[in-house]
């Protein structure tokens, strides 16, 4: 049987800003990685995996 619990928050100023700095960085990583695919399946003609896209774009891991 799966549950799922739903909270609402109520951020501070300060809280609200950092979240909304952070939804927005991750927003602006998976649109580049999302670019990259596309664009390396134009040129290409093939797909771009995960690990591949993870060193390119992303934070080391």
């Amino acid at each position: 049987m799966r549950k799922a619990f739903k909270y609402r928050l109520y951020p501070t100023q300060p809280q609200q800003k950092d979240l909304e700095r952070t939804l927005s960085l991750c927003r602006h990583l998976y649109n580049a990685a999302l670019q990259e695919r596309r664009d390396a399946y134009k040129k290409a003609g093939r797909t771009v995996g995960f690990l591949s896209t993870r060193q390119n774009v992303g934070p080391p891991l």
